[in-house]
């Protein structure tokens, strides 16, 4: 687990779900939004709801532009952060 802080907020990477890779709006400013799941009931409850699981989560998508964008593009385009399986990547696995 950890903390990332796009301007002012902070966001818990446990509950990130997905990070999309928007592109340029019609701006000209590069776009990136994040899915964060938010638990829809309070973590420590002693007695679950009966339809806990289906409905642990509820998705929102957060949207980044300009410098708050170009910061989470590198963050998550560097292979400390993430690992890029996609078969245009040149890195290999040691053997």
């Amino acid at each position: 687990m950890a903390f990332i802080k796009v301007e002012n907020v902070v966001i818990n990477t446990a509950y990130l779900a997905a990070v999309r890779f928007e592109g340029q709006m019609r701006s000209g400013d590069l776009s990136v939004a994040l899915l964060i799941a938010l638990p829809t009931h309070a973590l420590f409850q002693t007695t679950a709801p009966a339809n806990t699981a289906s409905n642990l989560y509820h998705y929102e998508w957060l949207e980044f532009t300009g410098d708050s964008a170009r910061a989470l593009q590198d963050y998550f385009s560097s292979f400390n952060n993430v690992v890029d399986l996609s078969p245009q990547s040149h890195s290999r696995l040691p053997v």
